[in-house]
């Protein structure tokens, strides 16, 4: 009879992985990028505090440079009130013959002949001849700015500086915006020998009449030159070379 063989039992196989196990090499290199990627990422925040912080203070001093300071002020309103200019007077010696550009018969002569800078006389209905005295001269010729010029007819003008406005004290400067500021200031007159004869509160004023009085401070230099310094106020802009001037629309 054929024997009985015990059938083969195969061992069932192992299918799970088997563990690897890393060398030390291969451990200190993972290490290694992990402490470089570290320090990269701390390098980056550094970086970025840097500029935020490079650039808040960049800010600051832009902005700085852009407020308008004290002294900047004050030299911008003294040529502000350089060009809006100071009393003048205009008048002529020689034969003086009424025109467009010329009125013997108003008061400013019969001011300046009170003031003993002129001698006057009548020449016809609308002419009139005039000539310097010598403190006249003495006057004129202590004052800046006087501009002379012979005309046609033989007679020469004069116009002549009776005042200036000067700067008293920046009261307020109010920042708008960037480069745009408002400033608050107190200026006066200042008159010249001359500008104090033609003081509109001044004695020798006060001798005329109301309409001569009216004349002289519209068409002949007159004015309050010994009043109380006055307030006013401007806007000023600050332009690509760093100059501040009047804002104008």
């Amino acid at each position: 009879m054929p024997s009985v063989v015990d059938p083969e039992i195969k061992e069932p196989k192992n299918t799970s992985p088997t563990p690897t196990y890393q060398t030390p090499e291969m451990f200190a290199a993972e290490v290694e990028m992990e402490s470089k990627s570290s320090n990269f990422g701390a390098l980056i925040m550094v970086l970025a505090l840097v500029a935020v912080v490079g650039g808040t203070i960049f800010y600051f001093v832009k902005t700085s440079r852009e407020v308008l300071t004290m002294p900047v002020a004050t030299n911008s309103i003294n040529e502000v009130l350089k060009a809006e200019g100071g009393g003048k007077l205009s008048f002529s010696v020689g034969t003086v013959v009424s025109s467009v550009n010329e009125k013997p018969n108003d008061p400013h002569y019969k001011l300046l002949a009170k003031a003993g800078i002129l001698t006057v006389r009548p020449k016809s209905w609308n002419s009139i001849y005039s000539n310097l005295t010598p403190a006249g001269e003495k006057v004129l010729g202590e004052i800046k700015g006087v501009d002379k010029g012979k005309n046609p007819d033989g007679s020469t003008t004069y116009i002549v500086p009776l005042a200036e406005r000067t700067i008293v004290q920046i009261d307020k400067i109010t920042m708008i915006k960037p480069h745009l500021a408002r400033v608050d200031y107190t200026w006066k007159w200042v008159p010249n020998r001359l500008g104090k004869e033609f003081d509109a509160s001044g004695d020798l004023v006060h001798t005329f009449n109301t309409w001569d009085r009216g004349t002289l401070i519209k068409d002949h230099g007159v004015d309050f030159y010994s009043a109380a310094p006055s307030k006013a106020s401007v806007v000023l802009a600050e332009s690509k070379d760093g100059v501040w001037k009047p804002y104008v629309e």
